[in-house]
């Protein structure tokens, strides 16, 4: 029989598990690869609520196609019995109004069927700072905290209902204009004097512009998640490489990054070429202006791109300096042990007590060039050309209703290789 004395257990042996930089960029890699800008946030639930987000009920076709009935087709419907829906030209018409086609169809359509592909390319681009490898180890837990943050950005209700706030704002602000400068047929109705917005335009008012306005700013907002993403991650320990064949420290990847959005700035110049295209038809918009136009656009473009990029120029910048000044101590070095190798003694500072022989110290010469054309910017022109495109073609159309498609043409490509 046994005692009553206290059994003792004896605990196995705990297995130490040893974490490598290895597993630890594999985990980093995983949780970029799960970063999704497209997604998140209450729009985002709204839509899982209604089946339009899942992966078999719904697609980003269905989406667009919905987005865009909503947006367009019941406006087009209540034209159609109030007879509005078509007529003269110069009336504007709901169908012959190029606005509503660029906001209504074609800007939605675009900031919905965009998601996967912006979402895949910054995940790629993502993924690159652990593959490459760039993320110093001690890097891999600061990344994953700007990760969150970026990640409660993206999901942030407050955002979401300024986009809101902002796109009601900016629809009722058009609308009214639009009514006072009798721009439609259709978005008015009522004696001359007395003109107010019809049903379709209040329609418009309350749903279409509202929805447009609402994708677009919800996009510039997640542009905005990204791009404080980007300067969290300038500000971490990275492992550049001054003599990298791609001439920015390994970074030329990231200045990739604006072509993901050329769908979305396709979208924003398609509405402004539609406002272009009615300005030349009430004879509101001169030749010269329309080619400043053409440029302040695309100068606001490539900034709205190109200042999230600035943020790798502190740390290509601090590498460029330390280059030059390590390269160029190691020149002094080993040029004076050469000079002394082949001449006995060195001509400056003869007495100079140092012995080291030429081989001792390897040529920095490589490694100095590279360092001076290390540039700091990590976009070029080339880099940035299919989103430049995206910004000027819309615009190139709509002033073709006015000018030889040719002769805009030869501006456009002056434009484009500024």
């Amino acid at each position: 029989m046994a005692t009553g004395g206290p059994a003792i257990v004896r605990a196995a042996p705990r297995r130490e598990v040893l974490v490598t930089d290895a597993d630890t960029e594999k985990s980093m890699a995983e949780r970029f690869d799960r970063f999704d800008i497209a997604q998140g946030g209450p729009f985002a639930e709204l839509q899982a609520r209604f089946a339009l987000l899942h992966d078999k009920a719904a697609t980003a076709p269905r989406r667009a196609a919905i987005f865009v009935a909503i947006a367009f087709v019941v406006p087009l419907i209540i034209s159609i019995f109030s007879g509005t829906a078509w007529g003269p030209f110069n009336e504007r018409p709901f169908l012959l109004d190029w606005g509503v086609w660029a906001r209504f169809v074609a800007a939605i359509a675009i900031l919905v069927l965009m998601e996967r592909l912006v979402a895949e390319r910054l995940k790629l681009h993502l993924r690159q700072f652990v593959e490459t490898p760039l993320l110093a180890p001690g890097a891999m837990a600061p990344a994953g905290a700007a990760l969150a943050r970026a990640l409660r950005r993206r999901d942030s209700s407050v955002a979401e209902i300024a986009c809101v706030v902002l796109a009601y704002a900016a629809t009722f602000v058009g609308a009214y204009a639009g009514a006072a400068a009798h721009a439609s047929s259709w978005l008015t109705a009522g004696a001359p004097g007395a003109e107010h917005l019809s049903v379709a335009g209040w329609y418009v008012a309350l749903v279409s512009g509202p929805l447009f306005w609402f994708l677009l700013l919800r996009w510039l907002w997640r542009h905005l998640v990204w791009a404080l993403l980007l300067y969290e991650i300038s500000r971490l320990e990275l492992r550049l490489v001054v003599t990298h064949p791609d001439g920015v420290g390994g970074l030329a990847f990231i200045g990739q990054y604006p072509n993901a959005f050329s769908a979305m700035v396709l979208a924003m110049s398609c509405v402004l070429a539609a406002a272009t295209a009615k300005a030349f038809q009430q004879d509101a918009l001169g030749l010269t202006a329309y080619g400043y136009m053409m440029a302040a656009w695309l100068i606001t473009v490539l900034l709205l791109f190109g200042v999230p990029l600035l943020s790798f120029r502190w740390p290509l910048g601090r590498l460029k300096q330390r280059a030059l000044l390590a390269s160029s101590a190691a020149s002094t070095r080993h040029f004076r042990a050469a000079e002394r190798a082949a001449l006995g003694s060195n001509l400056a500072a003869a007495g100079d007590a140092d012995t080291t022989a030429v081989g001792d110290i390897p040529n920095p010469s490589a490694t100095y060039t590279a360092a001076k054309k290390l540039r700091t910017i990590t976009f070029s022109r080339e880099a940035l050309l299919p989103v430049a495109g995206a910004a000027i073609l819309p615009l190139v159309v709509a002033g073709s209703t006015r000018l030889p498609f040719a002769e805009l043409w030869k501006i456009a490509k002056k434009l484009l290789l500024l």
